[in-house]
């Protein structure tokens, strides 16, 4: 038992470190000022499945609706670590402070708790709220980072290729939000990661057999 247990706290503490490996340069949009709402949309993504997928994971193994918003405060807290080796390099520290994936992760927190610790349900209604719920708290995210242009100034980086140039997109247009883009990808892809989640337990649980 204890073998099988230190097995699942092992993959709870991989998982949450490259969840935020991956998800690290979430507020990075100041580096893409050209390609600001593209970096959104894709960070928003990223984001989103690689909070699902651990909070789901930790969530199902313990069992007890809460887990999933413990799970994004671990993320929470080793970003902002990571973002403060960062910061004492003479990066810019604003730009990640907000814990965007806190009140995502409480939607699935409470997704399974309304539905009695049903995993069906949190794969879909979760995974639907989390995906589509993340993007716009992500947006609170951009809205309080420092100006793009002045940050873009003080940290200059080379110039984009030709090939690389962006096209001014058409503004206005709905598929031209990145909120609503991220928004639907990430509720559609989310489902997927919650289930992947909660796989990850039950194929645990056989290794360990």
């Amino acid at each position: 038992v204890w073998f099988r247990r230190c097995t699942h706290y092992l993959f709870i503490v991989v998982v949450a470190v490259n969840s935020t490996l991956l998800t690290i340069n979430a507020g990075d949009y100041i580096f893409y000022t050209d390609w600001a709402w593209t970096s959104f949309v894709v960070f928003s993504i990223s984001q989103t499945l690689m909070l699902v997928v651990g909070a789901t994971y930790y969530l199902t193994f313990t069992g007890v609706p809460g887990t999933a918003t413990y799970y994004a405060l671990i993320m929470t807290v080793y970003t902002w670590i990571a973002k403060g080796t960062w910061f004492a390099l003479g990066y810019p520290y604003d730009f990640i402070v907000t814990p965007v994936w806190l009140p995502s992760a409480m939607l699935l927190d409470l997704a399974y708790w309304a539905t009695k610790k049903n995993k069906h349900s949190l794969i879909l209604f979760g995974g639907v709220l989390c995906g589509m719920s993340l993007p716009l708290f992500n947006m609170v995210n951009l809205i309080t980072v420092a100006d793009p242009l002045e940050t873009a100034f003080k940290y200059p980086r080379p110039t984009l290729p030709p090939y690389m140039t962006p096209i001014e997109p058409q503004v206005g247009k709905f598929y031209n939000s990145p909120v609503a883009l991220g928004a639907g990808a990430g509720a559609v892809l989310a489902c997927t990661f919650a289930a992947l989640g909660c796989k990850l337990n039950t194929w645990t649980y056989r290794w360990m057999a």
